[in-house]
């Protein structure tokens, strides 16, 4: 049901005369993250969409622009809340510790950061004002960095159809809420540092820890599955949050990656975090096809983007 309400949307936003001008909501991830992602907005913003970005108050990149509107919420943290987690998460990482002891570190580490920094999302829906705003505005789409899943939540909230703009999740949660074959024989696991020639130890390894990742991903996520619960009203699980995606643009270069198949709404964009380069080559037509569906919210995104990934 919800596959297919994704794909009407989609439908929708092809359709000639309702496609023109979108309005999106932009749900970013404070930090280095929204730097690239700012590009992807600026862009959009030229082709004529009106862009509106929600932020809290306090964050790394509070700035003011007439490119797209930013609109602020309050926050119960101080900057200096999100220096010290960040400080600790980066001290946790530079630490020489035996295994297991690192990954124990590293893996508590993680859910702390998060913890703190979940905290914007909590402060978000706590902020009746700002709620209101966004649901009376009329969004087609929400374009998010799900690495804290505060846009997915805000996406599922409104019933709006949604886009990540991703790296990648540390379980393998943006091939396995996708429904992604991903064959355990030859697709090595993160942090078993396998290739994908392995020999038969190497792939029992490769099972063994591939049963665990939704594991310590649910644990790492347990608070937005519990604020999801809360606000949607109906028990939520991780991969219900995500696996509604409409479109995911994977931040990385295919080329780079072991071999897998992947669903047709995953798009590798690679190159995202590069400087600007020469212009796109004729041989390249990827991006001209696309210019059939100008307008449309989702499919822009692959525009913008197959441009950036075709440069030589």
């Amino acid at each position: 049901m919800t596959l297919r309400l994704c794909c009407a949307w989609i439908f929708i936003l092809l359709l000639p005369g309702l496609s023109d001008g979108g309005k999106l909501l932009v749900v970013p991830m404070v930090g280095s993250h929204w730097l690239s992602m700012q590009q992807v907005v600026e862009k959009l913003v030229e082709r004529g969409h009106e862009v509106v970005v929600v932020v809290p108050e306090i964050n790394w990149q509070t700035e003011t622009t007439q490119a797209y509107t930013v609109k602020t919420y309050p926050v119960s943290y101080t900057l200096e809340d999100l220096d010290n987690a960040f400080h600790e998460y980066v001290a946790t990482h530079l630490k020489d510790l035996p295994f297991p002891v690192n990954t124990l570190a590293l893996y508590n580490s993680s859910v702390h950061v998060f913890r703190t920094f979940f905290v914007q999302c909590k402060d978000l829906f706590s902020s009746k004002e700002t709620l209101q705003y966004l649901n009376q505005s009329g969004f087609d789409a929400v374009l998010t960095d799900p690495a804290f899943m505060c846009g997915a939540i805000l996406a599922n909230y409104f019933s709006l159809p949604f886009v990540f703009f991703m790296r990648g999740f540390p379980c393998n949660l943006h091939y396995k809420a996708p429904q992604c074959p991903s064959p355990l024989s030859y697709i090595p696991r993160l942090f078993t540092f396998n290739s994908d020639h392995m020999t038969f130890f190497q792939r029992v390894e490769n099972a063994l820890i591939s049963l665990l990742e939704l594991e310590y991903c649910n644990g790492f996520y347990e608070e937005a599955i519990k604020l999801s619960s809360e606000v949607l009203q109906r028990d939520v699980s991780l991969l219900d949050l995500v696996n509604s995606a409409s479109v995911w643009l994977l931040r990385y270069d295919f080329v780079f990656e072991y071999v897998r198949p992947v669903m047709p709404n995953m798009v590798f964009i690679g190159g995202i975090n590069c400087a600007q380069r020469k212009p796109l080559s004729k041989v390249c037509s990827f991006s001209s096809k696309l210019h059939i569906f100008q307008g449309n919210v989702i499919t822009l995104f692959l525009e913008v983007y197959s441009t950036n990934y075709c440069h030589q």
